[in-house]
């Protein structure tokens, strides 16, 4: 059998039953199968990989094999929850057959699980076994715009349909994909509105510093806050706080696809792994629900649709600051949309306070530098979140801050839709 139907039989056993894994279905019985799935895949991660491979190793009827890999895997992670009820599946099926993944009730000797936890270890094995299974799987680039400041060196994306994050750095004036990791996301699924709702937020967000005060064991070894609600929330009326990336408690290494409170949880040891790049307090994070994954013949044409683009908004930026540096206030104003928004008020009060400060034409000079764009995923109009340092001087006032605008694109022409301070 070819391993392209391997890997489509595989998945009919594992996925299309609302069990994740029918331990007495017949056994694959084909030979290296497993060694040929995993090949390279999953490399950077010890643990995930030993987990894939003892569910294959149990698909193909190899029991003696799959004891020795969750044995291996409990002992590279003894809190791995998931690892256990293999392992209790594993002693179980000596006695009789079992009819479904988790028959056992078995973590671990002193712990049996309800059947809620037993269901959201289904979950888990199912999530990361589909997602190692996908098609055109990673290294892969999503179908984001993307230009990094000068002091970001890395993206985070994340897929919330997949419950996987990307980790992506810049090279050449686009992406490269680094690596990627399991995670879990809101009890409710994603779109958050407010308070409480146990939802994850969508949008582009940045990751701030570690937080440095003593947290709750559930929040694991580590925890960076993300801004939300970022401009564009509040402006739609969500609320809500306290949106962090962190880690799992001491007895977990991992928990369900949808488990959290609304934050992005990852494993510690995952977490630990990209505290270098979190530490710098200024990683974009993108979190998205239907990410359009570039491969195939089409990507080149999507990339270089990705850069007009860019460039086109390059040049509506640059053409901005023209016009407000000429004083010519309606010209200024056109590159503005009717929907812009800012923290005083919307677009005819920017209006009138842009035309009152700007009657006299003061002379001004005005230096844009170490611009950034990243674009915003799911919403009705392209849009892209720009950042950079604006150098303002004028014959009262000199001011040099950093910058936050959205802009849209309308009716192909870019457009400013959010102003402030960034």
């Amino acid at each position: 059998m070819p391993l392209i139907q391997k890997v489509k039989f595989l998945k009919a056993v594992l996925v299309t039953a609302c069990i994740v894994i029918p331990w007495n279905a017949t056994a694959v019985n084909h030979g290296s199968m497993t060694d040929q799935l995993l090949g390279k895949k999953f490399s950077h991660n010890l643990v995930e990989s030993l987990l894939i491979k003892s569910l294959l190793e149990i698909t193909e009827g190899k029991t003696k094999q799959a004891f020795e890999t969750v044995d291996e895997l409990i002992r590279a992670a003894p809190n791995f929850k998931l690892a256990y009820l293999i392992r209790g599946d594993l002693l179980t099926a000596q006695g009789h057959a079992l009819e479904a993944f988790g028959d056992s009730h078995a973590i671990n000797l002193t712990n049996t699980p309800t059947n809620e936890e037993i269901e959201g270890l289904r979950d888990e094995a199912r999530t990361r076994i589909e997602y190692y299974l996908s098609e055109n799987k990673t290294p892969q680039q999503p179908n984001i715009l993307a230009k990094f400041g000068a002091e970001q060196e890395h993206l985070i994306v994340v897929d919330t349909v997949k419950s996987r994050l990307f980790l992506y750095k810049k090279v050449d004036g686009g992406l490269q994909y680094v690596t990627d990791y399991y995670v879990t996301v809101g009890k409710n699924g994603v779109g958050k509105q407010t308070q409480g709702d146990k939802r994850t937020p969508l949008g582009v967000y940045f990751a701030g510093q570690k937080l440095t005060q003593q947290l709750d064991d559930m929040y694991g070894d580590a925890a960076y806050p993300l801004n939300y609600p970022n401009e564009l929330d509040q402006h739609q009326n969500k609320n809500g706080s306290g949106i962090w990336l962190h880690g799992t408690p001491t007895d977990t290494y991992s928990r369900p696809p949808r488990d959290s409170d609304g934050c992005v949880v990852l494993s510690n040891p995952d977490l630990k792994a990209l505290a270098p790049i979190l530490q710098t307090g200024k990683t974009p994070v993108i979190i998205a629900n239907n990410l359009e994954w570039l491969a195939g013949n089409k990507s080149n044409q999507k990339l270089e649709a990705q850069e007009a683009e860019k460039q086109a908004l390059q040049k509506a930026i640059e053409d901005w600051r023209k016009d407000w540096v000429s004083q010519n206030t309606e010209d200024y104003l056109s590159h503005y949309s009717k929907k812009f928004f800012y923290n005083d008020g919307g677009f005819q009060k920017w209006a009138d306070y842009k035309r009152g400060i700007q009657a006299a034409k003061p002379k001004v000079t005005i230096q844009i530098e170490d611009v950034s764009m990243f674009g915003y995923p799911g919403m009705e109009q392209p849009m892209i979140v720009v950042n950079f340092v604006q150098d303002f001087r004028s014959p009262t006032l000199q001011n040099k801050m950093r910058k936050r605008q959205y802009w849209v694109n309308e009716n192909n022409q870019w457009k400013i839709i959010y102003e402030g301070a960034g």
